[in-house]
């Protein structure tokens, strides 16, 4: 007799896995009960590779994280009955750990965790200040007259980055720090760390936008800089300092004339920074340009602004190569995954989303989500296109709740280091591989 259709056994799936990661399971077709979740697809995954100690699993079916059973996530009946489904399998991100936090008088704009041993932040006092990792401050130096509100490490002259969350290497050396303001500059200089202490030497200002500098970038050679303003403009800019001034002192607003004066005055003149102009000025933006980035593609660059468009450069020719145009969705932050196809854009809708860069489309719905509140900093995880944390201005964080109430304006993650800053000042969690815990089931909301 045929079984009674509350007792007959769910339907099974065809399934064939892939994955990026050191996991291989071996190329054959697996039948799955239809029913199965995240769980049990992890515990599949754990026997058949006999692994000594249980890795979790989070799963990808066309891009999308699997949030519930195999069934929600086929396409109905016809492909549960006839086509098999294709399953990516990646590591679950662990659960973060408050580390340290690092207290600031005001806000902090920026910051950055891939010095080794150290902590770097630039704050609306115009300071850009150095911490260890048992948060002991080794220097504040006042760079600028205004906030500042971003800064970028030159890479070629940067320590190799640790992957250590506890900092054991001490990160001794010099490197080029590249400074925006509200000062309508931007500002390279150099900071020394000498295991003891730590120095900065202002080399020279960045002179172009005639409104606040929103955003700052370095190329991955070093050799270039960009620069986000609000009037719409994007510089492009050496990191040669020049030998003598570039920019007439009196096109210079009167606060920098005055910080430049005062220098000079206490260094006999030596050690004021040379002004510098651009190499090239991107010109397309129809209002505020909020973040700028290098793609990792050759001789390329991407921008967002309040014009609701996320636009690519060509920077050898200095032009504006392909615009994505999304309607009443004015951006606030970008990240760049380390290939030259995609971008992540924060917009003040609330919405996060990965768009395709050659064809101006989101890709995949499941990497857009919205905030409670509004969105504005983003990051990916280091040597990752997959793991990115947002901070928003409710005090959440895409990957975990924390901050209840401040405002998040800036993140870095470098390794298992994730530094998290804004209102409050600092915090420092541990966010990684390796135990339960999945990006979107962390996060406040998903669509």
């Amino acid at each position: 007799m045929a079984a009674s259709p509350s007792t007959a056994p769910p339907p099974s799936l065809p399934v064939i896995f892939s994955t990026k990661t050191p996991y291989q399971l071996p190329p054959q077709k697996f039948m799955i009960p239809a029913s199965w979740r995240r769980f049990q697809l992890s515990q599949l995954i754990n026997t058949a590779l006999a692994l000594p100690r249980v890795v979790p699993f989070d799963f990808l079916i066309r891009g999308v994280l699997l949030g519930g059973c195999l069934s929600e996530a086929a396409d109905g009946e016809r492909e549960i009955q006839e086509e098999t489904l294709e399953i990516e399998y990646i590591e679950s991100v662990m659960p973060p750990v408050r580390l340290a936090a690092l207290p600031h008088e005001a806000w902090v704009s920026s910051i950055s965790s891939f010095v080794p041993g150290h902590f770097l932040t630039g704050s609306y006092d115009g300071a850009l200040r150095v911490f260890d990792r048992g948060q002991t401050l080794f220097h504040a130096a006042p760079l600028h007259p205004a906030p500042i509100t971003s800064f970028a490490l030159v890479p070629s002259s940067r320590p190799t980055t640790t992957t250590s969350p506890t900092g054991d290497d001490d990160g001794d050396g010099d490197l080029l720090v590249v400074t925006a303001s509200h000062d309508r500059t931007a500002q390279i200089s150099r900071l020394s760390l000498d295991g003891t202490g730590s120095t900065s030497t202002p080399l020279a200002t960045l002179h172009l936008h005639d409104a606040p500098v929103a955003d700052v970038a370095s190329s991955e050679d070093g050799k270039l800089i960009l620069t986000a303003g609000w009037d719409g403009l994007v510089g492009l800019w050496s990191t040669s300092v020049p030998e003598a001034d570039q920019v007439p002192l009196e096109s210079i607003a009167a606060p920098e004339r005055k910080k430049r004066r005062k220098v000079q005055q206490e260094g006999g003149g030596s050690a004021a920074a040379k002004t510098k102009a651009p190499s090239a000025v991107l010109r397309s933006h129809t209002a505020r340009v909020s973040a700028v980035g290098f793609s990792s593609g050759e001789g390329g660059a991407v921008s967002c602004g309040l014009d609701s468009t996320v636009r690519t450069w060509d920077v050898e020719r200095g032009l504006c190569s392909h615009t994505i145009t999304a309607s009443e969705k004015p951006f606030l932050a970008l990240a760049l995954p380390g290939t030259p196809e995609t971008a992540l854009a924060a917009s003040v809708d609330r919405t996060v989303t990965l768009f395709d860069l050659r064809t101006g489309t989101s890709v995949a719905a499941a990497v857009k989500f919205a905030h409670p509140s509004t969105p504005a900093t983003l990051v990916f995880a280091q040597n990752s296109g997959t793991q990115f944390a947002s901070g928003a201005y409710d005090g959440i964080v895409a990957i975990a709740r924390v901050w209840n109430g401040q405002k998040v304006l800036a993140l870095s993650w470098a390794g298992e280091v994730l530094a998290v800053a804004g209102e409050g000042g600092v915090e420092v969690w541990r966010a990684g591989a390796g135990v339960d815990g999945g990006l979107q089931r962390e996060t406040s909301s998903t669509t």
